[in-house]
């Protein structure tokens, strides 16, 4: 399993609105500036964030991006499963590309048990861990990320595409 792109810059997008709370709002340049990120970037993760109901927008001049829920009550699976989609696709098996019609395997498949039990494993990591559980694992802003976080330390902004993993 890779952790997209996407997901982690999202993350990193929320944790900062759940820094500010639910009262505190941020314009997309502000998140932007935050975290380093362009501001058309900023601005497709906080969409999607918006349309996955995990933050809310206010249009104008003052208005600007806010967490929907307490950090407390949003758990690590439900924000990278609305950032990326599943961990590993449930129908992974459907998408085999051998020279039959079918893998050999589907009946009886040891991989299959292994990948649902590791996505199984993971999901239960993420659902058991909350942005504020982040947030006070968190050193401050700038000094660099905690040994036990889950967040990856790759400062580079990256490509555009939904889905594009980091190396």
């Amino acid at each position: 399993m890779r952790i997209s792109a996407l997901e982690e810059y999202g993350l990193r997008c929320l944790l900062a609105l759940a820094r500010r709370g639910r009262e505190g709002q941020m314009s997309i340049s502000e998140v932007a500036e935050q975290e380093g990120l362009s501001v058309p970037y900023a601005s497709k993760l906080l969409s999607i964030l918006r349309k996955e109901g995990l933050v809310t927008a206010e249009r104008g001049r003052t208005g600007g991006f806010t967490i929907a829920r307490a950090p407390e009550s949003i758990n690590l699976l439900e924000v990278i499963t609305a950032l990326g989609g599943p961990l590993i696709d449930p129908n992974h098996c459907e998408k085999f590309t051998g020279q039959l019609d079918r893998c050999v395997h589907e009946d009886q498949c040891s991989v299959h048990n292994v990948l649902d039990g590791l996505a199984g494993f993971i999901s239960e990591q993420l659902r058991t861990r909350t942005l504020q559980d982040v947030l006070d694992d968190q050193p401050e802003i700038g000094s660099g990320l905690s040994g036990s976080s889950i967040l990856l330390t790759e400062q580079s902004e990256p490509q555009e595409t939904r889905g594009e993993n980091l190396q």
